[in-house]
């Protein structure tokens, strides 16, 4: 029978778990030890409100990113409104009209609010036509306004009078899911690579470190640029995405394959393996049912860890220019209209998607992190 023991802030799993220790399975170590880092599970729930915005993007965003309208060229965000000009309260939300005044001497347009206009903000309301995923139209938009004259811009509008908010939640689409998509074939190469390097040694040890060392003496954004500027400017916006996509994993794959080649280099002079060798197994079947799954929390850290390089490495090439392009829409095609200061100054909120940036990355880092300490389940904390 398990020992009771009383729950006590600064308590060691094996104080707060008691005999339960002995009994779990190596992934509910991971996860009892992981949970105690709150910081990550913080982080964890960030990043699950992020790709809540990735799947529902369409119904999210008020609006089509790609529609222009002149009449709200930067215009600034909307103030979301409960009291009117005149004092009076009001239960349901509201944002008075936009009007627009150019200033015919620096032709910069001035924005006011329209007192004498109001448009009530309502829930799951009936917008522009969509896709949902390309699959099925659909008209449901999670907020608007009943007036199709009304505009909420809660981050403003870009050069063009897009909503802003709308392009950010389809732009992380890209943006968050470059990473995934990036780590598969990292984690490919990483095993292959670093698998061939640790088991066999010798002369492929050799040959694969000196690959490695030539990699990472490059500078990584030189080799982004030379990289992506090889690819060719007709390609369609899905062909440069798995472009941008491998370029990243060709770069990203040497510090995966560094942990697998000194996991195999510690791992395969264990008893068990020996033992696997004396019993005939073949080569495929020891790396795979014996030597990866001895470490595989440690390479789901590593992985956890990379990708925020892969954020902002397709954001940077983005941003440059020598990544994705319009009619495109990734967190760094958004931030490639701040470039400009003059325009940065009249318009601050369009960096709001380098917020946006820093909030995924650090949240990756801290799950990553909680992931690295939960890697040994068995030390205190």
């Amino acid at each position: 029978m398990g020992t009771a023991v009383k729950k006590r802030r600064g308590a060691s799993i094996e104080e707060e778990k008691g005999d339960k220790v002995f009994e779990a399975t190596p992934w509910q170590l991971v996860w009892w030890k992981f949970s105690r880092h709150r910081l990550a599970l913080a982080s964890l729930v960030v990043l699950g409100f992020l790709y809540v915005g990735v799947f529902f993007a369409e119904f999210l965003a008020p609006y089509d990113p790609t529609v222009m309208d002149k009449n709200y060229i930067h215009c600034p965000p909307t103030a979301v409104r409960f009291r009117d000009a005149e004092g009076r309260f009001s239960l349901r939300p509201f944002v008075y009209a936009k009007r627009g005044v150019m200033d015919m001497r620096t032709l910069k347009v001035t924005y006011t609010d329209d007192t004498t206009t109001k448009y009530y903000i309502r829930f799951f309301v009936r917008g522009a036509e969509y896709k949902f995923w390309g699959l099925w139209k659909a008209r449901l938009h999670l907020y608007g306004t009943a007036d199709p004259e009304g505009r909420v811009f809660l981050f403003g509008a870009d050069r063009q009078g897009r909503d802003l908010l709308s392009r950010l939640v389809h732009g992380s689409r890209i943006s968050l899911s470059v990473p995934f998509v990036g780590i598969f074939f990292t984690f490919i190469l990483g095993i292959l690579i670093g698998g061939i390097s640790g088991y066999f040694g010798g002369i492929a040890d050799v040959i694969v470190q000196r690959i490695i060392e030539f990699l990472r003496s490059i500078p990584s954004i030189p080799l982004w640029m030379g990289l992506s500027a090889a690819l060719p400017p007709f390609w369609s916006v899905t062909k440069i995405y798995f472009g941008i996509v491998i370029i990243l994993s060709l770069v990203g794959w040497t510090g995966l394959a560094r942990v697998v080649r000194g996991k195999f280099m510690a791992v395969k002079a264990e008893d068990f393996v020996m033992a696997a060798e004396l019993d005939g197994v073949g080569t495929l079947r020891m790396i795979f049912q014996y030597l990866l799954p001895s470490f595989t929390s440690y390479m789901i850290a590593s992985l956890t860890l990379s990708i925020p390089g892969t954020i902002i490495g397709e954001t940077s090439l983005s941003f440059i220019g020598l990544g994705l392009q319009a009619p495109a829409i990734s967190w760094g095609v958004l931030l490639k209209d701040a470039q400009a200061i003059n325009v940065l100054a009249g318009a601050p909120w369009l960096l709001i998607p380098a917020l946006f940036v820093i909030i995924s990355v650090l949240a990756f880092n801290f799950v990553g992190d909680g992931i690295r300490d939960a890697a040994d389940p068995y030390a205190k904390v």
